[in-house]
């Protein structure tokens, strides 16, 4: 089950944290990869690594706001691979405030950079997919996507990846009869490069062991067994579906 051997796979925001742990999880069942984000000289290192598990993979530099860049990437990738399977909308970063002291600077950033982006970039490659009649979109949104929290104030945040769940809705429903699915991942408290210094925090720590069940942050590839899994033919008639992995956070 959940074989990609054949299937092309676009990871955004993959040169570091769970953008490169999904990347690695994907090739590991057999998916070729084109792999998006801003640092080309981290890409091609990971790039290097992910071809010696016996798949190719193209990295790609590219600003997912920038709706030019993110065209040309679409065109290198199909002219590369010939098609695009699947989409992973991962790339993202926010600037926190809260709605008292948030400027509209750090508002429209974190809006474009977590939910404008997530639409340019599913437009540019989804016009591919249509056309073949066949996709797999997943976006990455977040448990603050679903709730407040009384941790950190940062509402744009929230609004942004409100907003990626409800896209995401929207796009199952138009472009089903392309029988292309579109369905999020909102992760909890995961331990990466952009989060390891505000999770590491002894308050943080404490708000998390009295807050999700478990009682620990996910850790490394506990994110991927459910995008290989909504990535796969196995997962062909779910679309337009949310999956939590976040501890059990938001079931209390």
């Amino acid at each position: 089950m959940f074989d990609l051997h054949g299937r092309v796979v676009v990871v955004t925001g993959a040169s570091s944290g769970l953008g490169l742990q999904m990347a690695t999880g994907f090739a590991k069942q057999g998916a070729d990869l084109v792999i998006m984000a801003r640092r080309l000289e981290r890409l091609e290192a990971v790039a290097e690594t992910i071809r010696t598990l016996g798949v190719r993979c193209l990295p790609i530099r590219c600003d997912v706001t920038d709706t030019e860049a993110v065209n040309k990437a679409a065109e290198e990738a199909i002219a590369f691979f010939g098609k695009v399977d699947v989409l992973v909308n991962n790339a993202g970063a926010s600037r926190n405030a809260g709605v008292l002291e948030m400027t509209d600077e750090d508002w429209d950033f974190t809006m474009q950079a977590d939910l404008t982006s997530v639409f340019k970039v599913t437009r540019a490659f989804a016009k591919y997919m249509a056309q073949e009649k066949y996709g797999r979109i997943i976006n990455i949104a977040s448990i603050y996507g679903q709730v407040g929290n009384t941790a950190m104030d940062t509402v744009a945040y929230h609004s942004s990846k409100g907003g990626v769940i409800n896209f995401t809705r929207a796009v199952a429903a138009e472009l089903a009869k392309y029988n292309i699915t579109c369905n999020a991942i909102s992760p909890g408290y995961f331990e990466t490069e952009l989060t390891a210094d505000t999770l590491k925090t002894e308050a943080f720590t404490q708000f998390m062991q009295t807050s999700v069940p478990l009682g620990r942050y996910g850790r490394e590839g506990e994110l991927n067994a459910a995008a290989v899994f909504l990535a796969s033919d196995e997962a062909s008639y779910i679309t337009g579906q949310n999956i939590k992995v976040d501890g059990g956070y938001t079931s209390v």
